[in-house]
Formats: structure tokens, C-alpha cells, sequence
């Protein structure tokens, strides 16, 4: 579940990224537009979660613990290689989304490799995958109501 979320949230980051460069140039009224649409997109890895998490509840045989460590690990390390290049970046709905998105994908790269460790030593079961997607699925609805809010103050700052 927790890497389903995470593959479907590398989805969502390609979409934000061609969003956030074709709107780098317009008006603050059309960015906090664009940055109001990114909120949105921000919730399709948690609707994702939701199907994964059906599909698990019937077919409840925990991932290949190494399987889960090892990509979290590589993902890891692309998402906090983002991070740390965005995140010098905090003006703007559109500045603020793509660094949100970077540092949650960080989060939860850790969470899935911790989450390998746990169900390979401590809980040989799927609920550490269960709950680390119901997390990861959190922040993004939090990290939405945040790009939401900035975006939203950009557009009306700009009418």
C-alpha cells in the first residue's frame, strides 16, 4: 500500500512540475489559480490509497520486506535530492506546492523503509503498510489545505 501510494505520488510530481514550469512566467491571479489546482492533484495519491487499501483488506499478505526498505531507500534518495534544491524556493503557492511535495515524498520514503524493517523484524503482518499509507495519505491532505490556503491568498492579492 505504502509503495502503491508512492508510486502514484511520483505521478502526481511529474503533473506539478510541468504545472509549476509553464505557470512560472504568467500572472500572480493565473498562479494562485494553478497553485489552487495543485492542491487538488495533491490529493490523488490519498484517493489512490484508498483502492490499495481495498485491495489489500482482501488479498492481506504483507510485501517482500526488502522489497519495501530497498525502493523506499531509492526513492529516498531522489525526493530529498528535490527537497533540498527547492527548498530554498519558499515564495509563492506554486514555490511552496513543489517543495511540499519534495519534502513529503522524503517523509514518506522513510516511513517506507522503516516500515520494511518493522515487517521484517518486529510485525510480520500488512498493518505496518496500512498505516504508514493512512500517514502518508494524511500529509498529503494537510500539505493540500496548506498549498490551498497560500494559493488562494496569492489570488486574492492579486484581483
Amino acid at each position: 500500500i505504502s509503495l502503491f501510494a508512492d508510486s502514484v505520488d511520483f505521478l502526481e510530481d511529474a503533473l506539478v512540475i510541468i504545472l509549476i514550469a509553464f505557470a512560472h512566467g504568467w500572472s500572480m491571479k493565473a498562479r494562485g489559480r494553478v497553485g489552487m489546482g495543485l492542491a487538488g492533484i495533491l490529493m490523488i495519491p490519498a484517493l489512490a490509497l484508498l483502492w490499495a487499501l481495498w485491495s489489500k483488506f482482501n488479498n492481506p499478505i504483507p510485501l517482500e520486506p526488502s522489497t519495501l526498505s530497498l525502493t523506499g531507500a531509492v526513492a529516498l534518495i531522489v525526493n530529498w535530492s528535490c527537497a533540498f534544491l527547492l527548498g530554498r524556493f519558499h515564495s509563492g503557492s506554486l514555490a511552496r506546492a513543489a517543495f511540499l511535495f519534495a519534502r513529503n515524498d522524503a517523509v514518506a520514503n522513510v516511513a517506507i523503509v522503516l516500515t520494511g524493517l518493522v515487517t521484517a523484524y518486529v510485525w510480520q503482518s500488512v498493518w505496518p503498510d496500512v498505516i504508514v499509507g493512512l500517514a502518508i495519505a494524511a500529509m498529503n491532505i494537510d500539505a493540500a489545505r496548506e498549498v490551498w490556503r497560500a494559493a488562494h491568498e496569492a489570488h486574492k492579492a492579486a484581483v
